[in-house]
């Protein structure tokens, strides 16, 4: 059986960019992540406690904590910094990160970056 928990649509503001208005001014940031978790759960999930799985708090807790009070250029280094903070638990086997701009252009959704990385 294979696992994998997300977290799609973490909406969170960051100082990010590299135009002078971007630095003065700090935007939305889209984050979408997606772990490949070890197969090391009893398929029955019968114990059914959050000690035996991992917390989803830990993305959100984790992705605010890299954003707050942090200028970043580019979105690859907030992307990549995501994703190895990401690779870090034990359980994780792999994972993709996405990071998305929704109000840089006005006539595209929006224009990020996604990276992935497997462990071993």
């Amino acid at each position: 059986m294979q696992r994998r928990i997300f977290l799609r649509d973490y909406e969170i503001i960051a100082s990010i960019g590299i135009h002078e208005f971007e630095r003065q001014n700090p935007q939305r940031i889209i984050v979408d992540v997606s772990l490949d978790l070890a197969n090391d759960m009893p398929p029955d999930t019968a114990e059914d406690r959050i000690e035996t799985v991992l917390d989803y708090d830990f993305l959100r807790d984790r992705i605010r904590e890299i954003v707050e009070g942090r200028h970043f250029n580019l979105q690859e280094t907030l992307c990549a910094e995501i994703l190895t903070t990401c690779l870090q638990p034990n359980k994780v086997k792999a994972a993709r990160v996405s990071t998305r701009k929704p109000d840089v252009y006005p006539d595209c959704d929006s224009v990020g970056v996604e990276m992935e990385s497997r462990k071993g």
